[in-house]
């Protein structure tokens, strides 16, 4: 999501939520006062005002979304998953419904999404695709989310043409707030399939059109990347990720900083950002960890916990757990039983990367077998794949 999610495009029209991380460990205070966590303060007077009026009026339809839809963005920006129930309580008069009303259909989705809902936010999003009577910025709305949970779970012919779909004639009152995510979802899936030179000059295109939007330079960093251009990468994740950028963006340019060795550079970056984010403290345990700082020890068990917690609230994040135990636990046998886990809800790559190392550390090259079929069936081209999957062909030969 990333946890969570490749691209989350569809915060360039009403609302985004996507990668949602495991909270802290189980923990019962001994005494009524007793301080359990100071959280981060993010709310300023005007929110806490909006969630007292809701509070006095929970059927106040208008004054929910308008709350669900803030907590929505919070835990997009600082990947605070308690913005997600928080989101969910807002809309709790609506949220049991068989058919609630489009716009909240559309929220209860994008909080499912968030939490790795998938089968269940596709079931919201098809019905808001099939409801002609949903306004027509819910069903634009809709589609992106659609296209983005059909991207993660492995889709991407369907998810393609769903973006394609949200260029058609009757979509052109809203503007280039949708034209522009519906072309550079276009362009994501074509450079997964095949076209990845004609995806980096359409998103350069979409760049030019908008030179301040850091999601766009968060894709053509990730697509750089996959190309093997070490130049554009870096010059844009370093413009995706600057000074006030979303969680995502931070814990991408930092992965990308691991990658090269550049451990004291990540941890820099992580600690830049907000502590109490799952995503940056993930990525400040493996960088303590390669570095032998003697704090090391201290962030893997805090992460491994939280990890732990989530496993036991029935949250699966088989991404992060598998990380932590490859780079940061010496654990590639389960970190490969993890990282296939993972194969099997979700398939960006990072998760095809994730199982070809998990699968090359434990000494099994044949469980990187999905990963080479992908490859061979979609064309897909990523150079960090190339050397995993040609390891793993010639360990796996008698």
């Amino acid at each position: 999501m990333r946890t969570t999610t490749s691209w989350t495009l569809v915060a360039a029209l009403l609302l985004s939520g996507w990668t949602t991380l495991p909270q802290a460990a189980p923990f019962t205070p001994a005494r009524d006062d007793e301080v359990v966590q100071r959280l981060p303060t993010r709310l300023d007077a005007a929110t806490r005002q909006q969630r007292a009026r809701l509070a006095r009026d929970p059927q106040q339809l208008p004054l929910a979304l308008a709350t669900a839809r803030a907590a929505i963005e919070r835990a997009r920006r600082f990947g605070d998953p308690r913005e997600l129930g928080q989101a969910q309580a807002a809309l709790a008069p609506w949220w049991g419904l068989a058919d609630p009303p489009p716009a909240v259909r559309l929220l209860r989705a994008t909080v499912r999404q968030s939490q790795h809902a998938f089968d269940a936010a596709l079931t919201d999003l098809e019905a808001l695709a099939a409801d002609g009577a949903a306004p027509l910025a819910v069903q634009a709305q809709a589609g992106l989310t659609r296209a983005t949970v059909l991207q993660v779970i492995g889709r991407w012919t369907e998810a393609r043409r769903v973006c394609e779909s949200l260029q058609a004639a009757r979509f052109e009152p809203l503007g280039t707030a949708l034209s522009r995510p519906a072309r550079a979802c276009v362009a994501e899936l074509r450079s997964l399939q095949g076209e990845p030179r004609q995806a980096a000059a359409d998103l350069a295109a979409l760049a030019r059109e908008a030179p301040q939007d850091r999601w766009l330079s968060l894709l053509r960093a990730e697509l750089a990347q996959r190309m093997g251009d070490d130049a554009a990468a870096q010059t844009h994740f370093r413009e995706a990720a600057a000074a006030g950028a979303e969680v995502y963006a931070v814990a991408a340019q930092a992965d990308w900083l691991l990658d090269r060795g550049q451990h004291r550079e990540a941890l820099a970056l992580v600690d830049r950002g907000d502590t109490d984010s799952d995503a940056l403290l993930l990525r400040r345990a493996i960088a303590l960890h390669r570095l032998g700082d003697a704090r090391a020890p201290a962030a893997v068990a805090a992460m491994k916990a939280r990890l732990d917690a989530a496993r036991l609230r029935g949250e699966v994040h088989a991404r992060e757990e598998a990380r932590l135990a490859l780079d940061a636990l010496n654990e590639p046998a389960r970190a490969l039983t993890l990282a296939g886990e993972n194969w099997a809800r979700q398939k960006e790559p990072a998760d095809a990367v994730l199982l070809a190392r998990a699968a090359v550390a434990a000494g099994q090259p044949e469980a990187a077998g999905p990963v080479r079929a992908l490859v061979r069936e979609v064309g897909w081209s990523d150079v960090r794949l190339s050397p995993l999957v040609a390891s793993t062909l010639m360990k796996a030969r008698p």
